[in-house]
């Protein structure tokens, strides 16, 4: 059963990485029409590409593709494959002169675990549109989550592993709503459900255990260890729901109440979070705030997901060897 992203009809999603190194970018490719799209941007050192034509009152109306990269503002590179891609595969916004093809995108900081080496680029955004497919999401160490940590209170050094993750929800009535996330953030992860905390910062580099930021953040003035935009939790929701953009920018709104509830803290002047929205579906009669509600579900499940899914590397142990 596929419980991803993809669940949702029409989408495709690809993964490609930097060879040799902990980086890479997902690409969620849209029906050639394109879907109508929104994007809210909460995190303080926010990296994004293309957002300005999301805005309810601006022109263009659908997206034809989404990426989401490492290599920080160098990774913003990945959207020019992106867009090659699809104006090969002539799928793009009509002018009247040719179609120019829509693309967004965000991405995280992960040079601190690849220090001086390759960054994601246009021909990493070409490859990982090549690749994509509607198969169920591949999750962890993949794609933007492959350099991806958590818990940086105190710097890398005694940070964790975080990833991707993704996570799709069902009603009896038809609709779905999903969430692809990337994980990277300054904070902790928690499990609403389970209301404890899963992967962050730990109490020294050779600990595996875990400080509890939230605590810790109490005796101190400033939050130490890592400069501006070095962390960031991006990610996709989309649904079946037939919205346009108005609509979805208030899912995207809503989605961050997921990132609230299982990143501790959430949206500082350290991150970049960062959620789009897409409506890729016909199904009428569904309400703005129902949508939004299940969005932030969505988004707290895939956050989850991620962790839960991530493999240690570099010295940087992942939420399944603190478990063994």
């Amino acid at each position: 059963m596929n419980d991803t992203l993809t669940a949702v009809l029409g989408l495709k999603v690809g993964h490609a990485h930097v060879e040799g190194f902990l980086s890479g970018c997902t690409v969620i490719l849209t029906p050639p029409e394109g879907c109508p799209a929104g994007v809210d941007i909460r995190g303080g050192a926010p990296g994004t590409y293309g957002t300005d034509s999301l805005a309810p009152v601006n022109l263009v109306e659908r997206v034809h593709g989404i990426f989401l990269s490492g290599g920080s503002a160098f990774g913003l590179a990945v959207g020019d494959g992106v867009r090659r891609f699809l104006k090969e595969n002539n799928v793009g916004f009509e002018t009247g002169y040719e179609k120019v093809p829509i693309v967004c995108g965000a991405i995280i900081f992960d040079l601190g675990i690849n220090k001086g080496g390759k960054k994601p680029d246009s021909d990493l955004g070409y490859e990982a549109c090549r690749c994509a497919s509607s198969e169920p999401v591949l999750c962890g160490n993949v794609g933007a989550g492959a350099g991806a940590t958590v818990g940086k209170l105190f710097g890398l050094e005694r940070a964790m592993k975080g990833g991707l993750g993704s996570y799709c929800i069902t009603t009896p009535y038809g609709l779905k709503v999903a969430a692809l996330m990337v994980v990277n953030a300054f904070g902790d992860i928690w499990d609403p459900r389970e209301g404890r905390l899963l992967a962050g910062c730990r109490k020294s580099p050779d600990s595996r255990e875990l400080a509890d930021a939230r605590e810790c953040i109490r005796g101190l003035k400033v939050l130490r260890g890592f400069p501006d935009g070095n962390n960031t939790v991006i990610g996709v929701v989309a649904t079946n729901a037939e919205m346009n953009k108005t609509q979805l920018t208030k899912v995207a709104q809503m989605a961050h109440d997921g990132i609230a509830r299982t990143v501790v803290p959430a949206h500082t002047q350290y991150d970049g979070d960062t959620i789009f929205a897409i409506s890729c579906g016909d199904l009428k009669g569904v309400e703005t705030s129902v949508v939004g509600h299940l969005a932030a579900d969505a988004v707290s499940e895939a956050i989850v997901r991620a962790v839960r899914s991530a493999v240690g590397v570099k010295g940087i142990p992942a939420w399944k060897e603190i478990q063994a």
